[in-house]
């Protein structure tokens, strides 16, 4: 398994408030393990005010947990590319706005041109999706990621299939795991999950 030491890791937060505070005990993890952390913010944690937190809350925590004034425009990660700065590029949470553009070829934030620049270097991208439309009218963007090369999947389930039947969540607690196995070309499996009881389990 790929150890985590000295690698330098770009993670990017995306617009998924909800899901925010359960990235950050990941991050706290990543650093314990010796990663290197580069922060990339889009323009709406870094901006918007949510009953979930304020903007300027989460980037001083992630200012602080790092050490780095978060990147979010686009001409502050296009070095990624050329300059070859990342081992691995995390998405996390990855909105289904963030992924419906991905999948699509869009790059115009600072976000997705991390992940245009990183995928040039044929490096890996891990995306830890949060969507309320997963399965539907995103579904055929998620199946792409599913099969672009480079691009690894957190493993994923439904976190309210009674209430939100299309929302999909990823497995934060996988993250790290995810990440050690794209580092060696991998799809962490199984990638789907199942929900039992109020709690999602492998398949």
């Amino acid at each position: 398994m790929s150890t985590l030491k000295g690698k330098q890791i770009g993670l990017a937060l995306t617009g998924s408030h909800c899901t925010l505070g359960n990235i950050f005990p990941q991050v706290e993890k990543m650093i314990q393990a010796g990663a290197e952390i580069f922060p990339i913010m889009s323009a709406a944690v870094q901006a918007t005010d949510t009953r979930f937190g304020a903007a300027a809350i989460w980037v001083t925590k992630i200012k602080e947990l790092t050490g780095r004034v978060p990147w979010s425009q686009i001409e502050e990660v296009e070095p990624i590319g050329p300059q070859k700065l990342l081992d691995l590029l995390l998405i996390a949470p990855c909105t289904g706005n963030t992924m419906a553009k991905l999948a699509n070829g869009v790059t115009d934030s600072g976000v997705l041109m991390a992940a245009k620049a990183q995928l040039r270097n044929c490096r890996p991208v891990v995306v830890a999706i949060s969507t309320n439309d997963g399965l539907g009218l995103n579904a055929k963007n998620l199946a792409t990621l599913l099969n672009t090369r480079h691009i690894y999947l957190v493993p994923f389930g439904q976190d309210d299939p009674r209430q939100k039947p299309n929302s999909l969540v990823a497995r934060e607690e996988l993250i790290i795991p995810t990440l050690r196995e794209a580092l060696q070309g991998k799809q962490i499996q199984p990638v789907l999950m199942w929900q039992e009881t109020g709690r999602i389990k492998a398949n």
